[in-house]
């Protein structure tokens, strides 16, 4: 296969996918929170949290209709430019897909228009359930996909018939360890996605001083979810981090330029590689620290590139099975870093929530930067676990050279790929267009705070 078409080919796909990974976990994290902003209102009855759970909620609108047409496009990539990889693995990949589609993305698009329709006409109770049953949809949507991208990461249930894939346990395709970790650490992220998108809005207003009470109660309600949920998201990437080391060493060798098996395994700091003569040019390592985080303990063996390399030239033949190192180290980093930050910023957001100090924090207007974090964590995070899986599209079954379609051209590929590039970019233009102009229209009254509730805040 032409090298030319295989890098175009991938390049195609990754744009397709970062860019429709954008809006998922927005998706995934507004449902839940919107759905708990109507929660607090069915109990109570204040008419503020009614006002919040439809302001957020057209914002919420506005990122799921843009999730959906470029989730349409990516189902038709398999068929287009990775039919032999839809030949070899349709059976298996397809199962999870289709009842994506017809359990998860209709329960969710069904019930988005009972909610959006149905205020005032259908009953409190039933108007409720239906967000809560598009907030499972959307999950139940993660699920299904990441049970799909788990098989390819870690293929199980199967057997192969006549050069293909052929599911013989759906039960193991569903319970495969690397869902578990996988999915939820998707969600989570999902959640902190949303509660970011909500502190770094509620921070812009509360600055501003404007509707003073929507965006004090937002800015509590997403600090709270988005320290829960950050925190999570760690403890659980501290376990996929040490289940991967068990069933990919090489992706997490690749994380941290660990050319040598090491044990104790030591931690970069820093490290620039020359990959095509398998060395550090510069390195910064803390002796022992990679042990203690893929085995909570300061010994155990983390086997290095070229030790890996030499087992799969063993097992798969002859061929170079390291993936790229540099884009996979820092992906690993940039994730982490942005994770650690935004634990740190809602943890900073709920002391001044719990002092009363938010509005009168002046380095409150630099809190809508917060809305980029969670997006660096979640790209990098799909970069690392994507590109560190190369040069396999199937884990030790396909290589991604072999799944592309045979009859795409260069000239196809490039004009794929600069069409896709234009029209997406047009499309986040009137995304954040979108986002930006409904954000700043805010046509509820701000009802009267008491005294109480103006010491409280101010």
């Amino acid at each position: 296969m032409n090298e030319i078409v295989i890098t175009l080919s991938r390049w195609q796909f990754a744009l397709t996918t970062v860019y429709h990974f954008f809006f998922v976990p927005l998706t995934i994290g507004l449902a839940l929170i919107v759905a708990i902003m109507q929660t607090i209102y069915f109990k109570t009855g204040d008419q503020i949290y009614k006002q919040m759970t439809k302001y957020w909620g057209k914002l919420f609108l506005i990122n799921f209709a843009m999730g959906v047409v470029t989730g349409i496009v990516m189902e038709f990539q398999f068929g287009m430019n990775w039919s032999e990889y839809s030949r070899f693995v349709g059976d298996i990949f397809g199962a999870p897909l289709a009842i994506e589609a017809l359990l998860a993305f209709f329960l969710e698009s069904t019930f988005i228009g009972v909610w959006v329709f149905g205020w005032d006409k259908i009953s409190k109770r039933l108007h409720l359930i239906s967000i809560w049953l598009v907030a499972i949809g959307s999950t139940l949507s993660a699920f299904w996909i990441l049970v799909a991208n788990s098989f390819m990461q870690s293929p199980m249930g199967f057997v192969l018939e006549n050069g293909r894939m052929v599911m013989n346990d759906f039960g193991a395709l569903v319970s495969n360890p690397n869902v578990w970790v996988q999915f939820t650490h998707t969600v989570l992220g999902g959640y902190t996605t949303g509660a970011m998108f909500i502190l770094g809005i509620s921070a812009y207003f509360l600055f501003r001083k404007e509707q003073v009470d929507l965006f004090q109660k937002s800015f509590q309600i997403a600090t709270i979810i988005g320290l829960i949920s950050v925190f999570l998201v760690i403890l659980v990437g501290h376990s996929q981090g040490q289940h991967m080391v068990k069933t990919q060493p090489m992706k997490m060798a690749a994380a941290e330029a660990l050319w040598e098996s090491e044990n104790p395994a030591s931690f970069s700091i820093i490290s620039i590689v020359d990959q095509k003569n398998q060395k550090d040019v510069f390195s910064i390592r803390i002796p022992a620290v990679l042990s203690l985080l893929s085995y909570n303990r300061f010994e155990g063996e983390v086997r290095g590139i070229k030790d890996i390399q030499s087992e799969y030239e063993q097992i798969y033949g002859p061929g170079n099975y390291i993936p790229p190192i540099t884009i996979n180290y820092w992906s690993f980093r940039v994730m982490v870093g942005s994770g650690f930050l935004m634990f740190f910023l809602t943890s900073l957001g709920l002391y001044l929530v719990m002092k009363k100090k938010v509005l009168s924090f002046k380095l409150i207007k630099y809190f809508p930067f917060v809305i980029v974090l969670p997006y660096l964590a979640n790209t990098c995070g799909w970069i690392l676990t994507e590109v560190g899986r190369q040069p396999w599209v199937v884990f030790g079954y396909l290589q991604t050279s072999e799944a592309i379609s045979p009859n795409v051209t260069v000239g196809m590929l490039w004009l794929s790929v600069i069409g896709f590039t234009v029209i997406y970019g047009a499309l986040m233009a009137v995304d954040v267009y979108l986002l930006s102009k409904y954000a700043k229209k805010i046509t509820v009254d701000e009802p009267k705070r008491t005294e109480d509730e103006k010491s409280y805040w101010e």
